[in-house]
């Protein structure tokens, strides 16, 4: 489906532009040293838009120190007070999340819309299913016809004054209520999509449980943006971004590694060999296909198919390049010749 387009700061946010990636700080923002410090590594590891906490009023003026400094565009999360998106929207931000359930009254809403169209600033209404109103739940029950009537009524609001550069976020912990809610909401507005699983748990679990939702979203052409929503490190959440958008074939970036699952005939470490030939790589930015196996029956096929390639044999490994054969090194050699290989290809 093709959303309405909008701009949040130099990005174009739906209209078919390429799905965007996000993530969230977890520093204290009222320090703003270490706040660009996360967004920085942030953005290394391929974040595109970032958001920043603003839970009262002097981390709302620390906005000011991070926008000039921040290598991606920075949304201010805003609850409970009018007055911190405000103070946000003239700290710079490119954009704001605003929670229709605790941010005040229409006429406060108002004000904030006219400050964001006034400094070009886009809005993104964010639902979520453990905040929904009162008046709300009471109207349509507690589950996702809530959420998107929710979202609706605040779109409405936003669009009295004028302003329209509007994205919405349905988000729940449950996958599939938010994918219901993702989806009805789909078929009665135009406006962009940002995805996300809340609170969807720990590294491993959140992974899982967000590229199981995403995943079924993304497929059916829904979403503009995503953010993968972990307890842990900000990074974990774009390097699993990435990798749904890779397996979906919808944007490219980095090496995309293939290994086996490992069995009775594999006759080295592969667990060690991934993981030292991963952070070898970890510069690369080009799309390029890495295979690391570790067994005769798939791995020479997988090799071969991929840019470049392990195949790995009695404490040793064949290499390929570019699905030829080029020679065959001992396993303490193995994750250096892949990084040349890698390295030649990263420079052409």
């Amino acid at each position: 489906m093709t959303t309405r387009a909008i701009r949040l700061g130099p990005l174009t946010i739906g209209g078919g532009a390429p799905i965007i990636v996000q993530t969230m700080t977890n520093t204290d923002t009222r320090d703003p040293s270490s706040t660009l410090a996360q967004i920085n590594s942030c953005a290394s590891r391929g974040a595109e838009v970032v958001r920043i906490s603003a839970p009262d009023m002097k981390a709302a003026m620390a906005i000011s120190e991070i926008v000039p400094h921040s290598p991606i565009p920075v949304v201010a999360d805003i609850h409970f007070d009018y007055r911190l998106a405000l103070q946000a929207i003239a700290g710079g931000v490119a954009g704001l999340r605003l929670n229709p359930g605790n941010i005040g009254s229409s006429d406060k809403i108002r004000l904030v819309a006219e400050a964001a169209g006034k400094a070009g600033a886009a809005i993104r209404v964010g639902v979520n299913l453990g905040s929904l109103e009162a008046k709300m739940v009471a109207l349509y029950g507690d589950g996702p016809l809530a959420m998107v009537e929710s979202a609706l009524a605040q779109i409405a609001v936003l669009q009295e004054t004028g302003f329209n550069d509007i994205k919405v976020s349905l988000k729940a912990s449950s996958v599939m209520e938010t994918v219901k809610a993702v989806r009805l909401f789909a078929e009665r507005s135009d406006i962009a999509q940002h995805l996300g699983i809340t609170e969807s748990g720990d590294v491993t679990t959140g992974s899982i449980r967000s590229a199981v939702g995403l995943g079924i979203l993304l497929s059916e052409g829904l979403g503009d943006t995503i953010r993968v929503s972990l307890t842990g490190p900000p990074e974990d959440e774009v390097d699993c971004a990435w990798e749904i958008l890779k397996s979906l074939k919808l944007r490219a970036r980095g090496p995309e590694f293939i290994s086996c699952p490992t069995c009775g005939r594999c006759e080295i470490d592969l667990a060690a060999l991934l993981k030292d030939v991963k952070q070898r790589l970890s510069f690369v930015k080009k799309p390029l296909t890495i295979a690391v196996m570790g067994c005769v029956v798939n791995g020479p096929g997988e090799a071969k198919r991929a840019d470049v390639g392990i195949a790995g044999g009695r404490g040793s490994g064949r290499l390929f390049f570019k699905g030829l054969p080029c020679g065959t090194y001992p396993f303490e050699q193995l994750a250096s010749v892949l990084e040349d290989k890698v390295r030649e290809l990263e420079s052409q």
